[in-house]
Order: C-alpha cells, then sequence, then structure tokens
C-alpha cells in the first residue's frame, strides 16, 4: 500500500494540541474558494513522497523526543481519498503510542473511512458553512456532508475541535456563525471552535498552476473582527 504524500512537517504547533508531525496527503475532492493548497487537489499531482504507512511511520519516529507530548497529524488536500492508508498508518502509531489527529472536511463517508477512526483520537472538522445553499458554490460539489460525519463523532466519542474558514462578505456572516455555534453546542465531543481567518498567502500557487483564483481581490480577515466572532462564538463553545 503506498501513500501519496504532498508534504510534511516535523514541528507543527497549529493543527491538534502540542508539537506535531503533520503529514499532508495529496488529493481532495472540494475546490474550496478560499484554498491555499490548490496543488495538493489533483490525486495523480506533483508530491515529494510516495511511502507505506510502515515508511511514514519510520519518518516519524524519528521526532518522537519532539512529539512525544503532542502526536502526529494528518491532514490533506483531504486525508479521507486516501483512508486506507491513513487508517494503517494511524494503526502503527498508536501501537508506537503516538496520539493521532485527523484534519479533514468531514467530505467523504464509507466503511473504510469508518476503519481510520477505530484509531483516531482527534478530529479536526472544518465546517464549511451552514447554508445549504452557499456550499456548492463555496466547495464545488453538492453534497453537504460535515453534519453527518459530526453525527458519526458524537457517536463514537471521538473528540473533535470544529473549524470555521471566516471570509469577508463570503462566510463573515453573524447569523450563518450563531447556527453553527448552536448546533455544535449540543454536542459532547466538541471540545472547542476554532476560527480560522481568511488569509490570502496561498494565492500565488493558483498563478502557478494556472488556475483562476476566485477570490481575488477579497481582503484579509481582521484581527479584530476574528476577536469579536470568537467572542461571540465562545457562548456555545470554547473558542479560539
Amino acid at each position: 500500500m503506498i501513500g501519496r504524500i504532498h508534504s510534511f512537517e516535523s514541528f507543527g504547533t497549529v493543527d491538534g494540541p502540542g508539537v506535531r508531525f503533520v503529514t499532508f496527503m495529496q488529493g481532495c475532492p472540494l475546490r474550496c474558494q478560499f484554498c491555499h493548497n490548490p496543488d495538493t487537489w489533483d490525486p495523480n499531482g506533483k508530491c515529494q513522497y510516495e511511502f507505506t504507512p510502515e515508511q511514514l511511520r519510520d519518518e516519524v519516529v524519528k521526532y518522537r523526543s519532539f512529539i512525544k507530548s503532542g502526536g502526529v497529524t494528518v491532514s490533506g488536500g483531504e486525508p479521507l481519498m486516501q483512508s486506507e492508508f491513513v487508517a494503517e498508518f494511524f494503526r502503527l502509531c498508536h501501537a508506537e503510542g503516538l496520539h493521532t489527529a485527523l484534519d479533514t472536511s468531514g467530505a467523504i463517508i464509507t466503511d473504510k473511512v469508518l476503519k481510520v477512526l477505530d484509531n483516531t483520537d482527534l478530529v479536526l472538522l472544518d465546517i464549511k458553512t451552514m447554508d445549504a445553499e452557499l456550499y456548492p458554490t463555496l466547495t464545488g460539489v453538492k453534497q453537504n456532508n460535515n453534519l453527518a460525519f459530526l453525527d458519526i463523532l458524537e457517536e463514537r466519542k471521538i473528540k473533535t475541535w470544529v473549524r470555521h474558514v471566516v471570509v469577508p462578505n463570503l462566510t463573515d456572516n453573524d447569523e450563518w456563525l450563531r447556527k453553527l455555534g448552536e448546533h455544535v453546542s449540543h454536542y459532547d465531543c466538541v471540545e472547542k471552535i476554532e476560527i480560522l481567518p481568511y488569509h490570502t498567502l496561498g494565492t500565488y500557487k493558483y498563478e502557478k498552476l494556472g488556475e483562476k483564483y476566485k477570490l481575488e481581490g477579497v481582503p484579509a480577515l481582521s484581527a479584530q473582527r476574528a476577536n469579536e466572532i470568537r467572542s461571540m462564538m465562545s457562548q456555545y463553545k470554547p473558542c479560539q
């Protein structure tokens, strides 16, 4: 079994608790307008590594002394496009006593995906929007599995951090944000909400790929507005 890996970060500090080894898998079914990693979209696109789960585990354990209080995170792209690989990698990580986190949109729900969750300690669930009409425009796909995936995490009692990217004039809508907060407030598995301010740092990648950047001219979310949203959302769950 071979996993196609776009890249990895050996000292990640923003994708789960503690210092983490973060693996970015190649391939994603979504085409989110605000994506800052469009170079991970194509499952057959250029990637830095083609590893077996054992090879990736061997790479990770080199950093054990640094990540022992953190763990490993698999992100993307959408890591669940390579669910069999991730499931085996997480099993190997648990055998090494390492904490596992899955950074996902929850876009894919299959029996193979459920096997990934068997060895997942934490899910970072990126909920794109609570507006059903906006979802296809925002992501390029019709079916929104975000909330169905969250139901599965609740049933399995898997700790979850809900993430939401706030884009000015697109997802920056108090009504939708409150709807998100109200919805997740009923889930015991959700430990907190993370507000991710939209930024423009990945726009150059679209030019390199010959892709049109659909949010051209949209400014980054201000720190003041991000803090206002965090304050508002903290009535539902701890928010940062």
